[in-house]
């Protein structure tokens, strides 16, 4: 595998993340990986697990996941009656409201296939291939992740509303990278989840390729910040400074 401990750090370091990576591993075998636990914490909703993996990796069953209706459908979880049932009861209540209507419901993504098992660790500990790979970012983070998109992927990442689990399957089920603003209910279940935050989702598979551009990227965005900075402390200082102007005064500035 590759030295995820190395793309966690260059992430980290390049983004300057309060929240580590975190991996989620998609699974069809019921074994977790030797080593892992197997005893999830209990949590009001899947979206939880991904906060409660930045202290260690743990494997979930459906069953883990059984106090949230929604994110079992977003997840295509093995279910009983009783939590189809409790599914029905959530979407009236979500269709009273006009929140999620029957006709949005084919728009949600579902994972293409159905784990068994799903394992959420660090991304620096992960003892398997990560499917997906979340960051808590705020809008200044988000920004750098964007434009390694649109170099790594030849577009934008989506801006995904309710339900924030979907972005796992929407990342899982296209290979490419997603954003997710949250949802009020994910908003509600994670302390990570702040105003100033959301959640960038990017493929595992490239995970490497993304640490590699973001630090780049981040590095690039500094230079020219300062750049920015100092040319408009001239500008609204009544000079028209010439671009090698601005160049030469943040070279000067960058001498030790």
């Amino acid at each position: 595998m590759p030295d995820y401990a190395a793309v966690s750090s260059a992430l980290t370091e390049a983004l300057k993340l309060r929240m580590p990576p975190i991996a989620v591993c998609v699974s069809v075998s019921d074994a977790p990986p030797a080593g892992l636990s197997a005893r999830a914490p209990r949590a009001a909703a899947g979206c939880v697990f991904w906060e409660k993996a930045a202290s260690g990796g743990f494997a979930t069953s459906a069953g883990d996941h059984a106090n949230c209706a929604i994110g079992t459908f977003t997840h295509n979880l093995d279910t009983t009656t009783a939590h189809e049932v409790d599914r029905r009861d959530a979407l009236r209540v979500f269709a009273d409201l006009g929140y999620v209507r029957p006709e949005d419901i084919p728009a949600i993504p579902v994972l293409a296939l159905r784990p068994r098992s799903i394992v959420y660790a660090p991304l620096a500990s992960t003892p398997l291939p990560p499917d997906v790979v979340l960051l808590f970012v705020r809008p200044d983070q988000t920004l750098i992740l964007s434009e390694a998109s649109q170099s790594l992927e030849g577009g934008f990442a989506p801006a995904m509303g309710r339900p924030a689990c979907a972005v796992v399957p929407q990342v899982v089920n296209t290979g490419r990278s997603a954003l997710s603003l949250g949802c009020c209910g994910a908003r509600a279940y994670l302390d990570a989840l702040t105003d100033d935050v959301a959640i960038y989702a990017v493929p595992g598979a490239r995970i490497t390729e993304y640490a590699g551009r973001v630090s780049q990227l981040a590095a690039a965005n500094g230079v020219l910040s300062a750049f920015h900075t100092l040319r408009r402390q001239d500008i609204d200082g009544g000079g028209t400074p010439t671009i090698q102007e601005s160049l030469a005064r943040l070279q000067a500035q960058s001498r030790p």
